[in-house]
């Protein structure tokens, strides 16, 4: 019988975590493990501190490279992590269970403390308030002053109050934890997310190599242009600071520009008026605006995350996103990297004057110093010597998934055919035949009507939804949106339903208790009665669930019944009543069953011996041997089909390269 090993442990490293995140942090010469805490099989929790000389029992060290022993801990990829680097690199990944999963899976927050709170943990189970303090006071280095003596680091013996109060705090967290996982024991992690989640702690650890000469050539030019631009600034208004928001503003008032803030989009709409103002006040809202784009940003994150070796790690958090179980970006924040609009020989270009740190070069060639920065972020991203890039992604997934769950067949028929989605939408729309959408005839006009609304509208959207995916800035007008909706909604009648079927399912399920299937779905009101649990979870295709805690009914603005459940507000970070709705729940629906694609093909692409370095929603970047490259190997493995998703018409394609980019 397998034991099970509840770990917490308590560290120091001069490394910010925040900022350089786990792999850096453990990595920092000066690390060390400080205390930890543990029960086995549930037991009293026993302390080991380290700090002041206890020694790790010979068990406890075997145990954590025995498969008779499952360890478990919140966020468990830090104490794998950590205790590898102290107690042996190799330790096995996949004998750990992360209890932060477990309630994320279940649709609660990440953070133990926010987790036990939604949850309702007694306040004997909960994570100690004073943790935060007392980390700050251990765990980080502290500025040398007079009253401390200068010191640079605080021991146990500097504050032994606090250091028992530690101590505390390392065991309580252990309690907690092991309360979370048996409050939900009903419901537990399926193996194939387990073993996802294995995946992904490897993926991250493995991380991606880093160009670090044009990093540094990066930073310099943006310095450079921002020097200039400042002292420019200066020479033009004679403000000891430019900078300052209330001295520019102000100055620009005295000028006689009728201006309000600063705020970018203030500044672009006082552009776009030229010719009603002075020369200078015009060129100094020119400099406020190149000062003001973050260029760097990116770059100066991957110098703080950057290990020894010249790789970043840990960029992608596994079930970042809960509602869906989709992956989200860390430190460098890969899922938000800025367009690359430069291609081909000019990209190459762009990257040399930058890593030879000529900033004029890039001015008299490029024009801006802070856009060609920002579009060369992507760039930064590199394979190690002797290695190339493979980047494939999914052809327009989501309006494949969604048609494919809707049973829209001439959606479906286009992507088993020709592809061409944007002109097909368009020639359905307005009755055009879909061969006089080409360039060069004046239907090819509808196809911006096709693209934006088979991206906008999917999910019950209307005329906002639209404008929210950038239709007026396509030159559509306001008077035309509404016929775009009607059309599409007109056009794709079995999405239109799928998103009533669903939502009636979902409400079905909660009011009886009983299960309730559709479109390949199935919708329950599943609780644990004992441990205070209830749920409405949507079973995937790939028999993965979604989880809405606390389900009930209420009353929309119609009369109507409408669906609410507990979660996190996105905008104000609170665990509270939400509101949810047909369109909304099959986007959840939609956007889970295409991640669960993408992590179907990171199984089967490392399987073949292709490792991946990181992704991006539906986008893998593998780094493999030069003479391996192999493009069409990768697409033909990601458009295979899925045992689960029988009939879903999968597609992808990409590039191989010597950096990162967007084709």
């Amino acid at each position: 019988m397998k034991h099970h090993l509840s770990i917490d442990i308590e560290t120091y490293s001069s490394v910010p975590i925040a900022e350089s995140g786990l792999y850096k942090y453990a990595q920092s010469s000066d690390f060390e493990i400080l205390l930890i805490a543990y029960s086995l099989d549930g037991g009293q929790v026993e302390l080991i501190d380290l700090a002041q000389g206890d020694k790790v029992p010979r068990w406890f060290l075997n145990a954590l490279h025995s498969n008779e022993y499952i360890k478990h801990a919140y966020n468990a990829a830090f104490e794998w992590y950590c205790l590898s680097r102290r107690y042996g690199i190799g330790m096995p990944v996949d004998q750990w269970r992360c209890t932060m999963l477990h309630g994320l899976y279940c649709g609660y927050t990440a953070g133990l403390d926010a987790t036990g709170k939604a949850l309702g943990l007694p306040q004997d189970k909960q994570k100690m308030t004073a943790g935060k303090a007392l980390i700050r006071y251990f765990c980080a280095p502290c500025a040398p002053t007079k009253s401390n003596g200068g010191r640079t680091r605080n021991l146990p013996h500097h504050d032994p109050a606090k250091w028992e109060l530690f101590r505390e705090y390392n065991r309580q967290d252990v309690v907690t934890e092991m309360e979370i996982e048996h409050l939900l024991s009903g419901f537990p992690v399926p193996e194939d997310v387990q073993a996802e989640w294995v995946q992904d702690q490897l993926i991250n650890a493995r991380g991606v190599a880093l160009d670090t000469s044009l990093i540094a050539g990066a930073l310099y030019c943006d310095q450079q242009n921002a020097d200039q631009a400042r002292a420019e600034a200066r020479e033009l208004t004679a403000l000891e600071n430019p900078n300052s928001r209330e001295q520019l503003l102000t100055w620009l008032q005295g000028m006689g520009v009728p201006i309000a803030d600063l705020r970018g989009e203030t500044v672009a709409d006082a552009l776009a008026h030229e010719g009603e103002m002075d020369s200078n006040a015009y060129r100094v809202l020119q400099l406020r605006q190149e000062l003001s784009k973050t260029s760097t940003k990116k770059y100066k994150a991957m110098v703080s995350a950057g290990c020894s070796d010249g790789r970043v790690r840990g960029l992608l958090q596994f079930y970042g996103a809960n509602r869906t179980g989709r992956w989200a970006g860390r430190l460098v924040q890969v899922q938000n990297l800025p367009r690359t609009y430069l291609h081909g020989a000019l990209l190459d270009l762009a990257r040399d004057i930058t890593k030879s740190q000529n900033p004029e070069g890039l001015r008299l060639i490029f024009g801006s110093i802070p856009d060609t920065l920002s579009q060369l972020v992507r760039t930064a991203f590199v394979p190690a010597q002797g290695k190339r890039f493979v980047d494939a992604d999914f052809s327009a997934i989501e309006a494949r998934v969604i048609a494919w769950l809707a049973g829209e067949e001439w959606v479906l028929q286009v992507f088993r055919t020709h592809g061409k989605i944007y002109e097909a939408t368009a020639s359905q729309m307005f009755g055009v035949p879909i061969d006089r959408i080409v360039k060069g005839q004046p239907e090819y006009a509808l196809r911006q009507k096709g693209k934006v609304a088979t991206l906008a509208l999917g999910y019950q959207g209307g005329t906002g939804a639209l404008v929210a995916m950038g239709a007026l800035k396509m030159g559509l007008s306001e008077e035309e949106l509404p016929d775009i909706v009607s059309r599409w909604r007109s056009a794709n009648p079995a999405i239109v339903r799928c998103w009533k079927a669903i939502e009636q399912a979902a409400i079905q399920a909660i009011e009886t208790g009983r299960p309730c299937a559709t479109r390949g779905l199935v919708f329950a009101r599943e609780a644990d009665v004992d441990h205070g649990q209830d749920f409405l979870t949507i079973r995937l295709p790939s028999g993965r669930k979604l989880f809405y805690a606390k389900p009930y009914l209420g009353v929309n603005q119609w009369g109507g019944k409408s669906i609410h459940y507990y979660g996190m507000d996105q905008t104000t970070k609170k665990w509270r009543p939400l509101d949810t709705y047909g369109g909304k729940l099959t986007e959840n629906c939609v956007q889970a069953i295409a991640r669960d694609c993408l992590a179907t093909n990171i199984a089967r692409l490392e399987a073949t011996g292709i490792p991946i370095v990181f992704h991006i929603h539906d986008e893998i970047v593998a780094e493999v041997d030069s003479e391996r490259a192999d493009l069409d190997e990768v697409i033909r493995i990601m458009s295979q089909p899925i045992a689960w998703a029988p009939g879903l018409p999968l597609a992808a394609d990409g590039w191989v390269g010597e950096y990162f980019t967007k084709d």
